[in-house]
C-alpha cells in the first residue's frame, strides 16, 4: 500500500498546517521564555543567511515584472474571459485592502516617525531630529512599503498561477508555481503538499500577527483615550469583536462580504486622508511628499541592493522583506482569484506601480504629519514613542489635529476593518488550497477564519512573548517560501512564452478562411 492511497494530497496539506499549528501553540503555552529564545536565535540567523539574497530576490522580481508588462506580452489577457467580471474599482479596492491590511495605518503613521528620530543608514548624513531628515524618513518608509513589496505579492507569480489554472486546468494552489517546470507531477505528490503548506503557514503567520498586534494597539487606544486598563481581558474582547466581524465576511463569501468590506476601507480611507490633509500641514505633506520620492528614486539601488548595518538590516528591512515573501504565494492565489479578463500589463501597472505610488502618498500624510508636529513642538510625538512604543504614534498624531473626538476613533476602525479584510481574504486563500473544490465551502472558510483568530488569542493569552515570537517566525517561515518565489523567475518567462505561442497560433487560426477550415 502506497503513501499516496493512505492519505490524499488535499488531505494532506491540512494535517500538516493544522497539526503544525498546535505544535507551535503547545510549545507557546508549555514555555513562552524558552520557545521565544529559540525561536528568535533562529529569527536572527534566517535573516542574517537569507537577507542578502532576498534583496536580489525582491529587484530580479520587480524588473521582470515591469520587462513583462511593457513589452507585447503585456498586452495579453490572463484567464478565460475577455472582459473582466468585477469592476476596476472593486478590483483595486480589494488588492489595496488586501495587500496594505493594518500596516497601511499602523505603520504609515509610526515608521517614517522612527526614521526621523533615528536615520537610516541609506541618509546618515542627515542629522537626525532636523528638518534634513525628513525626507530620509519617509524615503526609506516609501522603499519598504515600495515597488518591490508590491511586485512580489502579485506580478509573475499571479500570471503563472492563472495561466496554469485556467490554461492547464490545475488547482489554484502554490504547488502550481512550479508546473512550468514539473507539469502535473506534483498534483497528488507528497512534495506539492510540503509546498502548499509552508505557504500556508507564511501566510498564516503573516496574517495572525497583525490580528494579534491590533489587539493590543486597540487596547493601548482605549486605556489612552478613556482610562480603561489594557488588560488581557479587554484585549480578548476586541480580538473577539474582529474575528467576528471577519468570519461573518468569509461566511457570506467573496463577491459579497469582502467586496464590501474592501469598498468600505477606500472609501473610509479616502475621507480620512481628506481630513488629515484639510485640517493637517498641507503644504508640508504635499512638499514633502515630492522630495522625498524623488530621494526614494535616486536613492533606490542603495536602499535595494546596499549591505547596511546587519542588526538594522535584520529589524527592518530584512523582516519586511521575509514578512512579504512569506505572504506572495497565497497573495498570488487571492489576485488570481479576482482578476480573470485582466491583461499582464493591467495587473502589472495596477499592483506594482500605481498602488505603491498611493501607499506612498498615503504615508506621507500620516508619517508627515506626525513629523511636522515634532519639528514644530520637540517631544509632541518622540515622547509617546519612546514610552510606549510605535502603535502611540498614531495617537499621538492624531491629538494634535482638530477634531481629533473624531478622527481618532475613525481611524482606529479603519484599521480594524483593513485587518479583518487581511483576515478574509486570507481565510479565503487558505480554503482554497486545503479545499478540493475549486470554490471553497461557506464552512471550509469559516473555520480557517477562525482558526487564525483562535491561534491570535492563544498567543495574546501567552503574553508578548507569544506574539512577539510569531513576529520572528514570520521571517524564519519566509525562507523555504522565498525559495519557491525565486523558482518563480525561471517559470514566469516559460509561462509567458508559451502564452504567446498559444496566442499566436489562435491568431493564425482566425486568419485562415472559413472555407478552408477543417
Amino acid at each position: 500500500m502506497t503513501f499516496k492511497s493512505i492519505i490524499s494530497s488535499d488531505k494532506l496539506v491540512s494535517i500538516l498546517t493544522v497539526g503544525f499549528f498546535s505544535a507551535f501553540l503547545f510549545a507557546a503555552t508549555m514555555d513562552i521564555s524558552h520557545f521565544s529564545t529559540i525561536i528568535n536565535t533562529l529569527f536572527g540567523q534566517v535573516a542574517h543567511l537569507f537577507g542578502p539574497f532576498w534583496q536580489w530576490l525582491m529587484v530580479g522580481n520587480f524588473i521582470l515584472a515591469l520587462i513583462v508588462a511593457l513589452s507585447p506580452a503585456g498586452r495579453m489577457t490572463l484567464g478565460k474571459r475577455s472582459k473582466p467580471e468585477i469592476s476596476t474599482f472593486r478590483w483595486l479596492s480589494m488588492i489595496m485592502c488586501t495587500l496594505l491590511a493594518g500596516g497601511g495605518v499602523f505603520w504609515s503613521a509610526a515608521e517614517p516617525v522612527y526614521h526621523f528620530m533615528s536615520v537610516p543608514p541609506t541618509f546618515s548624513d542627515a542629522q537626525p531630529a532636523s528638518s534634513s531628515a525628513v525626507s530620509a524618513a519617509l524615503s526609506q518608509s516609501f522603499f519598504h512599503w515600495g515597488f518591490l513589496a508590491w511586485a512580489v505579492l502579485g506580478t509573475l507569480s499571479t500570471i503563472i498561477l492563472m495561466h496554469a489554472h485556467h490554461q492547464k486546468g490545475l488547482k489554484l494552489r502554490p504547488r502550481a508555481l512550479l508546473y512550468p517546470l514539473f507539469g502535473k507531477r506534483l498534483e497528488n505528490h507528497w512534495f506539492g503538499a510540503v509546498v502548499d503548506t509552508v505557504s500556508i503557514i507564511g501566510v498564516a503567520a503573516g496574517t495572525i500577527g497583525p490580528i494579534g498586534f491590533l489587539a493590543s494597539q486597540l487596547g493601548y487606544s482605549v486605556e489612552s483615550l478613556f482610562g480603561v486598563e489594557n488588560s488581557l481581558t479587554l484585549q480578548l474582547c476586541i480580538l473577539s469583536a474582529v474575528v467576528a466581524a471577519y468570519s461573518i465576511s468569509a461566511f457570506s463569501g467573496m463577491d459579497k462580504g469582502l467586496q464590501w468590506l474592501s469598498k468600505l476601507n477606500v472609501i473610509g480611507a479616502v475621507l480620512l486622508l481628506l481630513a488629515v490633509l484639510i485640517l493637517g500641514p498641507t503644504a508640508f505633506i504635499f512638499e514633502q511628499f515630492g522630495n522625498a520620492f524623488g530621494h526614494y528614486v535616486v536613492n533606490f539601488p542603495a536602499m535595494s541592493l546596499g549591505e547596511h548595518d546587519a542588526g538594522w538590516m535584520t529589524g527592518w528591512t530584512w523582516f519586511f522583506w521575509g514578512w512579504f515573501i512569506g505572504f506572495a504565494p497565497m497573495m498570488a492565489i487571492f489576485i488570481a482569484k479576482i482578476s480573470d479578463g485582466r491583461s499582464i500589463r493591467n495587473l502589472v501597472f495596477a499592483v506594482a506601480v500605481c498602488a505603491p505610488i498611493a501607499t506612498n502618498f498615503w504615508f506621507s500624510a500620516l508619517g508627515g504629519t506626525g513629523i511636522f508636529f515634532e519639528l514644530t513642538q520637540a517631544g509632541s510625538i518622540s515622547a509617546p514613542l519612546a514610552d510606549a512604543g510605535l502603535p502611540a504614534v498614531l495617537i499621538a498624531m492624531l491629538q494634535q489635529l482638530p477634531l481629533q473626538f473624531i478622527l481618532v476613533p475613525a481611524f482606529l476602525l479603519l484599521t480594524t476593518t483593513f485587518v479583518a479584510t487581511t483576515g478574509d481574504s486570507m481565510a479565503y486563500s487558505i480554503a482554497v488550497v486545503t479545499s478540493q473544490n475549486t470554490t471553497p465551502s461557506k464552512y471550509h472558510r469559516l473555520f480557517w477564519a477562525l482558526m487564525l483568530g483562535i491561534v491570535a488569542g492563544v498567543l495574546l493569552m501567552a503574553g508578548e512573548g507569544g506574539l512577539g515570537a510569531l513576529q520572528s517566525f514570520i521571517v524564519i517561515t519566509a525562507a523555504p517560501v522565498s525559495l519557491l518565489v525565486a523558482v518563480t523567475l525561471i517559470c514566469a518567462p516559460i509561462t509567458i512564452r508559451e502564452m504567446m505561442r498559444q496566442n499566436a497560433h489562435v491568431n493564425s487560426a482566425d486568419l485562415v478562411p472559413v472555407s478552408q477550415r477543417v
